[in-house]
């Protein structure tokens, strides 16, 4: 079996893994263990449950390669048989990721049927696509290309065997639990109903990677847009778009899309797509960011420039003594007490209105931009602005 450089190769066998069942995952350099995506464990479930089908002998491990360029040899879990049919489950093992996952019972049943070729199915736990945007068929299971392509792979053995038969085979992958496991993501707002989807590009799972989270802010536009959203609501965390809410309840829940740190990545996409209207929704430290041109809003990304701040401050009417107070701010809420303390609520205007422009100029003038700057405790408007 090979590894890339770093990833150590894992033990073989059920006797090796660990008590829940998985095959514990590589350890990386730095300390943090990666992990395997459902679609991974999905696809490994569905060779052993292939190989079973095609030869009558259960299999306690199934290797299988990954889209990130090297094989891994998966433990089986548990197994199945019956008349014209088999099963085989893989735990997921997410490393040191907080995954909801985690721990999922990836089952994947494969069986023969009359029609030729083969047919992937979704299960209990898997969730089904109900709105465009995806790009994936309305009414299908949740079940993501890359996947579907390994899943499509790992069942080749009994393919083989039914192309020489005359008859086909099904997949049907299950996640017993999965329904209650969607439930603390985003899937309905994305028209995913009834189950988690079945993801992963690379097979592999970073600890506290923002790639999945990039991607689903990317998701999430494009559904809206797909869907006739024209009007969109990016809001910098949870508070900050309930808030928003509050304000505009006409608006489908569709329309609003938490894109915490990559107001890039959501504003690029909004372009693409020619959204016409997108309301900002934060707070002052994520605005002031905006305000800058900072359209990567972590912490890693750049901090905020109390300069800059103290010309907001400026153009808001600010005397001398409370601009050079601002010069030396030590954080946008520290500005945020300044302001308040002295009676400049304009402050927060032209706040919103420097972080709507920023904005507005990222979507090549294609969207109209408002910016509203909410109090974090209280909910209060405390500014906005259009672009």
């Amino acid at each position: 079996m090979t590894t890339p450089q770093g990833l150590p190769e894992t033990t073989r066998g059920a006797a090796r893994a660990d008590e829940e069942g998985y095959t514990p995952a590589p350890r990386r350099k730095r300390g943090l263990r990666t992990g395997f995506t459902t679609g991974a464990c999905s696809a490994a479930a569905t060779r052993a449950a292939s190989l079973h089908l095609v030869d009558g002998r259960p299999r306690d491990i199934a290797t299988i390669p990954l889209p990130a360029g090297f094989e891994h040899t998966f433990t089986v879990a548990e197994t199945a048989a019956g008349d014209g049919w088999t099963r085989a489950v893989v735990v997921k093992d997410a490393g040191d990721d907080p995954d909801v996952t985690h721990g999922a019972r990836l089952t994947s049943t494969v069986a023969w049927r009359s029609d030729p070729g083969l047919e992937l199915r979704g299960g209990e736990g898997v969730g089904t696509v109900t709105l465009p945007g995806l790009g994936l068929e309305v009414g299908g299971p949740a079940i993501n290309p890359v996947p579907r392509r390994m899943i499509t792979d790992a069942a080749q053995p009994a393919v083989e065997l039914a192309q020489r038969r005359g008859c086909g085979v099904s997949v049907t992958i299950a996640v017993p639990g999965g329904e209650e496991m969607a439930r603390r993501t985003l899937n309905a707002r994305l028209g995913i109903l009834g189950g988690i989807s079945i993801l992963g590009t690379t097979g592999i799972v970073e600890a506290f990677s923002t790639a999945s989270w990039r991607a689903s802010v990317v998701q999430a536009v494009d559904v809206a847009a797909a869907n006739g959203v024209t009007h969109l609501v990016l809001s910098t965390g949870g508070r900050s778009e309930s808030y928003a809410r509050r304000r505009l309840p006409e608006l489908p829940e569709m329309a609003f899309v938490e894109m915490g740190e990559f107001a890039g990545h959501a504003l690029d996409r909004a372009r693409e797509h020619g959204i016409r209207t997108v309301t900002l929704a934060g707070m002052v430290g994520k605005l002031t960011k905006l305000a800058q041109g900072q359209f990567q809003l972590h912490v890693a990304g750049g901090g905020v420039d109390p300069e800059m701040l103290a010309e907001v401050a400026g153009r808001a009417g600010a005397d001398a003594a409370l601009v050079e107070r601002m010069r030396h701010a030590n954080t946008a809420r520290h500005a945020q007490e300044m302001a308040l303390e002295s009676g400049l609520r304009r402050f927060f205007d032209e706040l919103c209105r420097a972080a709507a422009e920023r904005c507005r100029e990222r979507t090549g003038g294609t969207a109209e931009v408002e910016a509203w700057c909410f109090d974090p405790d209280s909910g209060e408007l405390l500014g906005s602005a259009h672009s």
